[in-house]
């Protein structure tokens, strides 16, 4: 698992897994702690995701949410779409919309 700060933005790159979360999730919270406005977490490049990665997504969100700040997924695709609304976890999250090319 890459992962990059980009101003506000934390990218994430590889799989997003179980064996990531303990990684993304420190890097995730430091992140939070360390930036003054709203985050956004990018998973353009994300190869796999599972629902214990969501989760940590989920629940940092909610954390983000107390500190009077939101946190946005960015380059959410289909199978991780698809992963957010079969497990629910889509009512707890706030996916940036894709921009609809011409």
């Amino acid at each position: 698992m890459d992962i990059i700060r980009d101003g506000a933005t934390l990218v994430l790159a590889g799989q997003f897994d179980v064996r990531s979360t303990m990684e993304v999730r420190a890097a995730l919270y430091d992140h939070i702690e360390t930036t003054a406005d709203d985050v956004v977490v990018d998973l353009t490049e994300v190869t796999t995701v599972d629902v214990t990665a969501l989760k940590v997504l989920a629940v940092a969100t909610r954390s983000t949410e107390r500190q009077g700040r939101h946190l946005r997924l960015r380059g959410c695709g289909p199978a991780v779409r698809r992963l957010l609304h079969m497990s629910h976890l889509f009512r707890l999250v706030d996916v940036e919309r894709e921009a609809i090319s011409a």
